[in-house]
């Protein structure tokens, strides 16, 4: 079945967001995918709750249990690094300096609490375990060469005969590539199976992270990716050899060399993604062994493919299915154009734990009832400017999103300072951001629509995005203006319309 090559995501208009228990002393929620099979995945449920702010203290939890298979929930808060991470000997553990070491054991669940918990530089290593959780927590700038180094330069690595690992709202980070002494974000090698990633972010790496070591170690497998956003990577978003990979509502942005990457007889499951601003989302690279895919409700927006060569095998540009895979368990598909939205509110560490209903439906714009013509209008020419507010245009230089847009429009039309170029949702109705790498203060916003689109845009909110506030409510494009508010991203969300919306420039200022 060929995949929906959609160019334009349409409409969000049912997003809903289930908001599990939020208590500090609880597991969050189920796990999914295939971390569901094989027995389940539960991690330290039923077993006591221990706190920790420092790795030894993780380690210190595993060893005074009274075996390596005693239940225990591990509640972490703050930095955990180098300085206070040492090894602890113990009955129920195995454990390393410089590395968080989950080896041998079972039945454990790390979580971030609290403030947050931050692993800084120092890997989570899962060796020869099962029936781990590792959920809420952020894994930054950990090395394989250079100054310190931990855990072969994984952020969150498995290895031998690893059964049973759901890591769920975790935000995973480099700050470059190999040649910067870094390695994969999470890779899962020599008889690892049965595990889920959901739910969290990995960016800012040279390798998302893969499964299997060599094109040889194909006893990997059964591993589910659902709800992650992979952003500014170069490969291996994942790369899979051998066994099964299900990747369903993920949301891929600016992978610079290639994505899923299927191969030396791989299968993988790729359906409702959104893919954008990316090269080469999905076929067998670097390689002649070749791997399968099964493909569907996926978006494809600005995505470029390379011509099929010597161990270069893309399955673009129109991705159609070369295999059918069947998947053991439960799960619910937002619809693919929902996934930036969903993921914006849900995805990565300190968000809540929230999770997706799977009720997010996407719907393709209805043409209105047709009406007696108009006269013709004469043809259009460049709309007056708007007065903008005084001061600084914020937007040049920001970044924008949106809900969706239509086939020929681009988000970043808003910021170009080009009025012949703009943005337009995908139906009658949607949301425009613009967005900052930090705090920034906005009170007034200016709106231009395009030549020809004048006084399509009807009722419309200005909200904060971050918290959903309200900062503006009313009609018509021009200028806004609202109490000064700090966010770093700042939504315009046009409720209802005279006509197709063709927002041109979305200007933002401080005052």
């Amino acid at each position: 079945m060929p995949t929906l090559a959609v160019a334009a995501a349409a409409v969000t208009v049912a997003a809903g967001l289930a908001l599990p228990t939020t208590s500090a002393s609880a597991q969050v929620g189920e796990a999914t995918g295939y971390a569901t099979q094989n027995g389940g995945t539960t991690g330290g449920a039923g077993g006591q709750t221990v706190r920790a702010t420092t790795g030894t203290q993780i380690h210190e939890a595993l060893c005074d249990r009274a075996g390596t298979d005693t239940p225990i929930i591990i509640e972490v808060e703050g930095t955990i690094d180098h300085g206070n991470t040492s090894k602890v000997s113990g009955d129920g553990c195995d454990t390393a300096d410089d590395v968080i070491e989950l080896k041998k054991i079972s039945n454990v669940t790390i979580i971030g609490t609290g403030d947050g918990a931050v692993f800084d530089q120092l890997g989570i290593h899962v060796r020869e375990s099962s029936n781990i959780i590792i959920q809420n927590v952020t894994v930054r700038n950990v090395k394989k060469s250079g100054s310190p180094t931990s855990n072969g330069g994984d952020a969150i690595g498995m290895e031998s005969d690893v059964r049973n690992v759901w890591v769920d709202h975790v935000t995973l980070e480099a700050s470059g590539g190999e040649s910067e002494g870094y390695d994969g974000l999470f890779d899962l090698k020599n008889n690892t199976r049965y595990v889920t990633l959901s739910y969290s972010i990995l960016r800012n790496s040279g390798r998302g992270g893969l499964v299997g070591s060599s094109e040889s170690d194909r006893s990997n497998g059964y591993v589910t990716y659902h709800h992650n956003r992979y952003e500014n990577i170069d490969s291996r978003a994942p790369l899979l050899r051998g066994g099964i990979g299900h990747m369903y509502n993920n949301y891929y942005v600016d992978l610079h060399k290639s994505g899923i990457n299927s191969r030396a007889g791989a299968s993988a499951k790729v359906e409702n993604n959104h893919f954008e601003d990316s090269k080469d989302v999905l076929g067998t690279f670097y390689t002649d062994e070749m791997g399968s895919w099964e493909v569907g409700g996926n978006i494809f927006d600005n995505v470029t493919w390379s011509s099929e060569g010597d161990e270069n095998h893309p399955a673009g540009p129109d991705p159609r299915s070369n295999t059918s895979v069947s998947i053991p368990y439960p799960y619910e598909l937002d619809d693919a154009g929902c996934v930036l939205d969903v993921l914006d509110r849900t995805a990565g560490a300190d968000k809540g734990n929230r999770t997706s209903d799977g009720d997010c439906e996407a719907e393709e714009p209805t043409d209105p009832e047709p009406t007696d013509p108009e006269p013709t209008d004469p043809e259009p020419t460049d709309p007056e400017p708007t007065d903008p507010p005084d001061g600084t245009n914020l937007s040049i230089g920001a970044g924008a999103d949106g809900s969706g847009k239509a086939s020929g429009t681009s988000y970043g039309n808003v910021l170009d300072g080009d009025m012949s170029t703009y943005w337009s949702p995908s139906g009658s109705t949607g949301r425009i951001s613009v967005k900052w790498g930090s705090e920034t203060t906005v009170s007034a916003i200016n709106i231009r629509e395009a030549a020809g689109a004048e006084g399509n845009i009807g009722s419309w909110r200005v909200t904060d995005h971050a918290t959903g506030a309200v900062l503006a409510s009313g009609g018509g494009a021009g200028a806004i203006t609202f109490e000064p508010t700090t966010l770093r991203k700042i939504n315009f969300e046009i409720t209802g319309s005279n006509g197709t919306p063709r927002v041109a420039e979305f200007e933002t200022y401080a005052g």
